[in-house]
């Protein structure tokens, strides 16, 4: 019998899987529906929100990937996949998802969804980082805010209308409404397992008192933000890298969503600049501004996105918190998980953001966009 590989967790300790990895002889089941012969397992995947692993075949080496079909069913997947063949057709080097011989991008088998990719061209030099850490360095922030402003470009004429609710997709439904207690009361009422996992909390109360003042900031510059799909998830591990330093392919589109450009460079700043796992996490405003010179090498900002990004940047985690929340509480079962996506998520990371930290990045990030609102 395998080995159970451990995973990256909501803390720095690796922890069991939620999903148990897929065998040898259940990925070689699988391919042989893609004309491919497994031949063995060369990784699998840390990530803990779905099973992942190399597989490498008589074709060469694919990327396989396996969701629990309570999270992603093909409806789903096939909304990715559609963005992606997008993303590629226009040049950003998105690896590309394979047919099987039915012609279908994403099968359906029980209580799996699964999809199979053309492996990236790269480096994976951030394979064992975990989601939450710095970028490595200033280069990396710079290619990264690049790559994700020649997305947007890309992503310009992508005409799909929003995903359909679902959990793990890193949306912006709630921080993008004027009132931003109806759009919480809107969201939660679309996902069961998050009104479930808020029921017997006073959470209109705690999530307005921490949210409020922060979206009041930001809600005179929503009507003017202009709309566009977005990869909704920058961290370092979703690039792989070549010999030069440049972006070689952009992986995992499972966040992506029809938001505003602002919504992927906040997003890569959160997730990419500040060091949440340390005990007093910081801001590394060196990798900050690397990111925003990286974008702005592509595309100059707007007058009404130099004035929202600082205040959209202490709420581009809300939605994603929220879903995460009745992931772990409704999908996985994990009290402990869903404890620590609301009060050390939704409610921490905003509360940092309110405090002397937070306060002076987003002064810093003013000051970096030449916004001169205090």
């Amino acid at each position: 019998m395998e080995d159970e590989p451990l995973v990256h967790g909501m803390g720095t300790e690796p922890v069991p899987p939620d999903w148990p990895p897929p065998s040898l002889a259940e990925l070689a089941d699988l391919l042989l529906g893609y004309g491919l012969t497994a031949h063995r397992i060369t990784w699998r995947s840390p990530r803990p929100l779905s099973a992942a692993a190399l597989v490498e075949s008589a074709a060469g080496t694919v990327f396989v990937k396996r969701h629990a079909a309570a999270v992603r069913d093909v409806a789903g997947l096939s909304e990715e996949h559609a963005f992606g063949a997008h993303l590629r057709l226009r040049g950003v080097p998105v690896p590309e998802v394979l047919p099987d011989l039915d012609g279908r991008t994403a099968r359906a088998d029980g209580p799996w969804t699964w999809e199979v990719h053309a492996r990236g061209e790269g480096e994976d030099t951030y394979r064992d980082v975990l989601s939450w850490q710095p970028f490595h360095s200033t280069a990396d922030a710079y290619a990264v805010g690049a790559t994700l402003a020649q997305l947007t470009v890309a992503a310009e004429d992508f005409a799909a209308p929003p995903r359909q609710p679902r959990l793990l997709v890193a949306g912006w439904q709630t921080v993008s409404s004027p009132d931003l207690l109806t759009g919480l009361r809107e969201y939660v009422g679309a996902r069961p397992q998050v009104a479930a996992a808020l029921a017997g909390r006073d959470w209109e109360d705690e999530v307005g008192a921490a949210l409020l003042p922060l979206h009041a900031r930001l809600a005179p510059h929503l009507a003017g933000l202009p709309p566009g799909w977005t990869h909704g998830d920058g961290h370092g591990s979703n690039f792989l890298w070549s010999p030069d330093g440049r972006v070689s392919a952009v992986l995992d589109l499972g966040l992506c969503d029809l938001t505003t450009p602002m919504f992927d460079l906040a997003t890569a700043i959160e997730r990419g600049c500040i060091s949440w796992l340390s005990p007093a996490p910081v801001a590394r405003l060196d990798l900050v501004d690397a990111l925003l010179d990286g974008w702005r090498s592509v595309l100059r900002l707007m007058d009404v996105e130099v004035a929202a990004l600082p205040e959209l940047l202490p709420l581009v985690h809300v939605d994603f918190a929220l879903s995460e929340l009745g992931y772990f509480a409704g999908v996985t079962g994990s009290s402990q998980n869903a404890e620590l996506a609301y009060d050390g998520y939704l409610l921490g990371h905003a509360r940092w953001f309110a405090g002397p930290a937070g306060s002076a990045l987003r002064d810093h990030l003013r000051a970096a966009v030449g916004d001169p609102t205090p």
